[in-house]
């Protein structure tokens, strides 16, 4: 009676782990928000560049570094069961609304509007340009897997969005290629320019391959008179467990006739920041990650004070911390970035400026204050 008793829990254990690895399966095959897989026939192309390496992109630097199972476990456990105090705002965080006339109709002096977290709209030369639109509510393949952001509301909503002329990412991250958001755009988006390999994303999602231009650090497009300079970073990528670095990250230059802008993608501190101050500097604006650091991954991404110091690298007239303010994806105070940073500015004597979602920002004013309006929430 026993053995029968056990022989039925052994074949209904076997059989919850035989469904339960089918349906990873095909979450991890069929799910469309993983986006696409690089082919053989493309890793081909892509052993012409220095960053590719027995298949996978590199930095150059050895990070990040490859934890073992029990580390992968530690560092997952204590993100899921610390409890940190202010980690994100009480309440959504207010934005500043748009007029979709008045966006579509602008031809006055380059303008950026943050979206949160790594996320603008940039208009510069008559042209708008979209930097890592992550407009969904969760930076995960299923709402499920993740916090929603700090927003609900945006400036202005992405079906009221004018045409746009080009869409730039940084990398594959859920926080900066959003599934959701590339349906929404495709239809009124002109063309996408993107690091090595990640234009594969975009093709499984129905973008036409001539629409997409991929580019390697230090490689150069002109779009009309703006140039965009695809530069490096110390990051990673990866949107399933079996694609890790399949595809390139980067940070990038955005230069008119008149106005020169460094976004900085996700990065940790390293000497790439002062080799491109030196061959692209100085900056009017500097767009620098701030935020999502832990002292568990100093290699992909930034303590304040390292941010700071990289806005001197790059020769920045003054800078604009992102990659806060937008989804909890660390273990710090949501305000943590920001104060820090600002600290670490002033003694640095580097202007910063951090303006509301949804605030109007003239790159080449020197002038304007924005009030600080995080402080009371």
């Amino acid at each position: 009676m026993l053995r029968k008793i056990l022989k039925k829990v052994l074949l209904t254990v076997v059989v919850l782990i035989g469904v339960l690895v089918i349906a990873y399966v095909l979450f991890n095959n069929f799910y469309p928000s993983f986006g696409g897989d690089v082919t053989k026939e493309r890793q081909q192309v892509y052993k012409q560049s220095e960053q590719f390496k027995e298949g996978i992109f590199i930095n150059k630097k050895a990070v990040p570094k490859d934890l073992s199972f029990s580390e992968s476990l530690n560092l997952a456990y204590k993100f899921f069961t610390i409890k940190v105090p202010n980690g994100r705002p009480k309440e959504d965080l207010k934005v500043i609304k748009l007029d979709s006339a008045n966006v579509a109709d602008y031809k006055s002096k380059t303008r950026m509007i943050w979206y949160g977290h790594s996320s603008f709209l940039l208009q510069m030369d008559g042209l708008n340009i979209l930097l890592d639109p992550m407009f969904g509510m969760v930076p995960a393949p299923h709402p499920w897997l993740g916090d929603d952001r700090f927003n609900k509301e945006m400036p202005l909503e992405v079906e009221k969005l004018p045409r746009i002329d080009a869409v730039i990412f940084s990398h594959d991250h859920y926080d900066h290629l959003d599934y959701e958001t590339i349906l929404k755009l495709k239809d009124k988006t002109k063309h996408y320019f993107v690091p090595l390999g990640l234009g594969v994303h975009l093709e499984a999602w129905g973008i036409p391959a001539d629409k997409i231009t991929e580019m390697d650090w230090w490689e150069e497009k002109q779009l009309q008179n703006i140039t965009l300079v695809c530069t490096p970073a110390q990051h990673f990528s990866g949107r399933k467990l079996d694609n890790s670095q399949s595809t390139l990250w980067s940070s990038w230059v955005v230069k008119s006739l008149d106005e020169n802008i460094y976004f900085s993608g996700d990065s940790g501190y390293a000497p790439h920041f002062k080799e491109i101050g030196e061959k692209y500097g100085p900056f009017d604006l500097a767009l620098m990650e701030c935020g999502q650091y832990d002292e568990m991954w100093p290699d992909i991404h930034m303590m304040p004070e390292e941010t700071a110091q990289a806005g001197l690298d790059v020769k920045a007239k003054k800078i604009m911390p992102i990659h806060w303010a937008g989804f909890k994806l660390a273990l710090h105070d949501w305000k943590d970035p920001i104060k820090r940073v600002e600290a670490k500015a002033l003694e640095l004597n580097l202007k910063v400026i951090a303006p509301q979602i949804g605030q109007e920002i003239i790159v080449a004013d020197s002038v304007s204050t924005y009030a600080n309006w995080w402080k009371n929430l």
